[in-house]
């Protein structure tokens, strides 16, 4: 089941300005910048997200039907900075089953973003672990690694 969710209006501003300010080198909070390929153009999208680590490997966490979200399904890679330093990695999209402890820790660990899960409509309050967990089908998770060419 696809549930359908507004992002509010203010977030697009409010993206802008943090982009901004990331690209000018001044990093805050936990946001980093993930730039990813567009689907039918090519050219990097960038949007503000707040990765986090479960046992040594990192993670951003993502409303499922987000264009970000669509464009890395599609590319498998991207470009994370914070403020002038940046890295080009691979973007692994977890199964369903392996995104339930993981999601237990977001709320945990980047306890700032939670507020803006609730306001989407994408976690039921009270938003703690076991809430994260049961918005699971929702929500879209990515393993980030190191990027390293495919083989040919």
């Amino acid at each position: 089941m696809s549930v359908a969710l507004a992002l509010p209006r203010w977030l697009k501003p409010v993206n802008r300005v943090i982009v901004f300010l990331q690209r000018l080198g001044i990093a805050f909070f936990s946001f980093h910048l993930i730039s990813v390929p567009g689907r039918r153009t090519g050219r990097l999208r960038t949007t503000p997200v707040s990765p986090f680590s479960v046992e040594g490997r990192r993670y951003i966490v993502s409303f499922g039907q987000t264009e970000w979200v669509r464009n890395a399904r599609a590319a498998g890679w991207g470009i994370l900075a914070r403020g002038r330093r940046a890295a080009k990695v691979r973007l692994v999209e977890l199964d369903l089953a392996d995104r339930e402890p993981i999601l237990r820790q977001f709320p945990v660990q980047v306890p700032q973003g939670v507020r803006f899960f609730v306001q989407i409509g994408a976690v039921e309050p009270p938003a703690g672990p076991d809430a994260f967990a049961a918005a699971a089908p929702g929500l879209a998770v990515f393993r980030v690694e190191p990027y390293a060419p495919p083989q040919s």
